[in-house]
């Protein structure tokens, strides 16, 4: 369809949902590059998300990794805050 596409990787938090026990945290996305502009697109979700932190986009999961390492690699912590905000 020669429609420019790219890989998003990021945050999504559970700002304008049902409360979930089990939030999300990480996901995928992609973008789409139509009128002049690049429109995330969420095939996981049947409807719109909001908050999303991107951290990484690219070709493909490869080419957007969020972290590369050889060898052992712990994780210690990691944080991610998002809160909505009324304007």
């Amino acid at each position: 369809m020669n429609i420019p596409a790219r890989y998003c990787t990021g945050y999504l938090g559970d700002i304008g949902v049902p409360v979930d026990p089990n939030p999300m945290d990480f996901s995928a996305w992609f973008e789409v590059y139509l009128g002049g502009a690049w429109h995330s697109l969420d095939a996981r979700h049947n409807h719109p998300r909001i908050g999303r932190i991107a951290m990484a986009k690219g070709r493909d999961a490869v080419d957007a990794a969020i972290s590369m390492a050889f060898g052992v690699a712990p994780l210690s912590e990691f944080a991610v805050f998002t809160d909505q905000v009324s304007r």
